[in-house]
């Protein structure tokens, strides 16, 4: 889920008892406590700052890949094909591996676990930028993506958990904030740096600058030094499989989680094939090039002020006002579809922007607040799995949609639908009733 992921040692988490049914969101059970961190102010724990430190270097090195990767294989390989084919190598591993992250991030301690991939994902990279610089053949980039895809799938779950663990309170909301804002800062000024780092020495070296960010992000993680987590109850099922189908069995009894990840399911689909496919091609005969770069790099203003300002701001009960606003960012889809000038298209992505993070933060804040600290990496990997699946499917199915009702009507209707989809989990109750920010202050 774009939705688009921690302090002192906590005590274990506080969640309702193993031989009974969770408790709802809007229980006055609290699932997660913490101790030695005034809450509200992350920043004052070595861990969080080891934390964000390490996430800052990564999040730059990550930003700058997709234009160096793309760049650095066209200037080997002079194919597109052989492009869509890398980049597909990485991307299905990452999403098969999310289930298996998410259970390894809640079985063993997630500073280790971040540690140890992003040193897997440094040395696979390493090894693609040694492809791409010694023009080595191009099919050696295959299993190196994939190794680097899986890393980054066991990544994921993990940054889901780790907040929990290193804020408490406010501090939950304020530390989602600060590292989005972190990364909307690196998509904004990564592509750029990537950009004149190929043009001066290739894209082999860009992609070997992403490799050593991975490594030093590794290093800062080690020194983070997160409690082990707490002993497993005997009936929680001590086997990997046991906890890999207790998360799914929470998962699947929460309404409030998994009508979101449905309607982001039907959301990415649209959304991505839409805008990632649909938008350049729209584009090229519209507003040419250089206002579908104005428009994307508005969209990307608009993340990074939400993201700032959501350091201070809190919503009692956000996740209306959060739906709805990923409702409106949408509409950017519509107005490809009807053929807008560049003005209007910028103005509605850096709306679209802004309630994209913003909803970003309020999820991140609910779930890390209201879901077992011990699941919180489980239940994430659900969340990403089934919201990422639809992906290549919406993009696979985007041509084909259009050869038989044309562009104009593909990207009106597919914008319609993902704002409806958008609005549709509000008609469960215990999701408009979930507060933030009920268990600290």
């Amino acid at each position: 889920m774009q939705h688009a992921l921690a302090r002192l040692p906590l005590v274990p988490a506080t969640d309702a008892p193993e031989d009974r049914e969770p408790e709802p969101p809007d229980s006055d059970a609290s699932p997660v406590t913490g101790t030695g961190l005034t809450s509200g102010q992350p920043l004052r724990s070595p861990a969080f700052r080891w934390f964000l430190s390490g996430q800052s270097i990564s999040m730059a090195g990550s930003a700058m890949s997709p234009v160096a990767l793309a760049f650095g294989v066209l200037e080997v390989t002079h194919s597109a094909a052989w492009l869509s084919v890398v980049t597909t190598a990485a991307l299905v591993p990452m999403v098969a591996a999310l289930l298996l992250g998410g259970g390894i991030a809640d079985r063993y301690r997630r500073d280790t676990v971040l540690c140890l991939t992003s040193l897997g994902a440094g040395l696979t990279q390493a090894g693609v930028a040694f492809v791409l610089l010694a023009h080595l053949q191009p099919a050696l980039l295959l299993p190196l993506s994939a190794l680097n895809g899986v890393f980054q799938g066991l990544t994921k779950p993990a940054l889901r958990g780790i907040v929990s663990n290193l804020a408490a309170g406010r501090g939950i909301q304020q530390a989602s904030s600060l590292l989005a804002s972190v990364r909307n800062t690196a998509r904004i000024l990564g592509p750029a740096g990537a950009g004149l780092l190929t043009a001066s020495v290739g894209g082999g070296w860009a992609i070997a600058a992403d490799a050593v960010s991975f490594l030093l992000a590794a290093a800062c993680f080690a020194r983070m030094s997160l409690p082990d987590p707490p002993p497993r109850a005997h009936d929680s099922g001590s086997t990997m499989l046991g906890e890999l189908r207790e998360g799914w069995a929470y998962f699947s009894s929460q309404p409030w989680i998994w009508t979101v990840t449905s309607a982001f399911a039907v959301f990415n689909a649209l959304n991505m094939g839409v805008w990632q496919i649909l938008g350049p091609v729209i584009a090229n005969g519209t507003i040419g090039a250089d206002g579908w770069g104005l428009v994307l790099g508005a969209r990307g203003v608009g993340a990074l002020l939400a993201s700032v300002l959501m350091v201070k701001l809190t919503v009692r009960q956000p996740m209306a006002p959060a739906l709805s606003l990923m409702a409106l960012s949408a509409v950017p889809l519509i107005l490809l579809g009807i053929g807008v000038n560049t003005v209007w298209l910028a103005a509605a992505a850096f709306v679209s922007g802004v309630a994209s993070e913003f909803f970003t933060v309020v999820w991140e804040t609910v779930c890390n607040t209201h879901i077992p600290e011990r699941l919180l990496s489980r239940v994430g990997a659900h969340d990403e799995f089934w919201s990422f699946v639809p992906i290549p499917i919406g993009q696979l199915s985007t041509p084909v949609l259009v050869a038989a009702f044309g562009t104009a009507a593909v990207a009106v209707t597919g914008g319609g639908v993902a704002a409806v989809a958008m609005l549709v989990p509000l008609l469960v109750p215990s999701l408009r009733r979930i507060e933030v920010n009920r268990h600290g202050t």
